[in-house]
């Protein structure tokens, strides 16, 4: 995931273009990105995310350059299938974050819902072999 070179954020890519993040999400799997190490980063728009956390199959933990956003992958075993859980943590410093947070609140639940649909449906194709 993350901006070109990358697969994109598989959400609503104008959306996230107009904020001039240089997403272009795409149906196959990239070969290259696909062993991910602590301290790979990607940016989105100012904020540069680091992997803090890579534990594969089961975990992998971004954190923003500034430390005021944490973002965790986690795969959960649940019945016999696979569950994939998003978690996003934010410390708002200032008057103008907690404003900010507001519509970003709401907005971001519509992307984050995208984005965890776009990841299934691609895993699922990737599982059966279907193009």
């Amino acid at each position: 995931m993350g901006p070109a070179p990358r697969g994109g954020a598989y959400t609503y890519d104008w959306i996230e273009n107009l904020l001039g993040l240089g997403m272009h999400s795409v149906d196959e799997v990239l070969p290259d990105f696909q062993h991910p190490e602590v301290g790979d980063t990607i940016a989105y728009g100012a904020n540069r995310m680091r992997l803090e956390l890579v534990d594969p199959g089961r975990v992998l933990a971004w954190r923003s350059g500034d430390g005021n956003w944490v973002w965790t992958f986690v795969l959960a075993e649940q019945s016999g299938a696979t569950r994939l859980i998003s978690r996003n943590r934010f410390r708002l410093p200032t008057v103008a974050a907690r404003l900010g947070m507001i519509p970003m609140e709401p907005a971001s639940l519509l992307m984050e819902r995208k984005m965890l649909l776009g990841i299934k449906e691609r895993a699922e194709r990737l599982a059966t072999g279907a193009p």
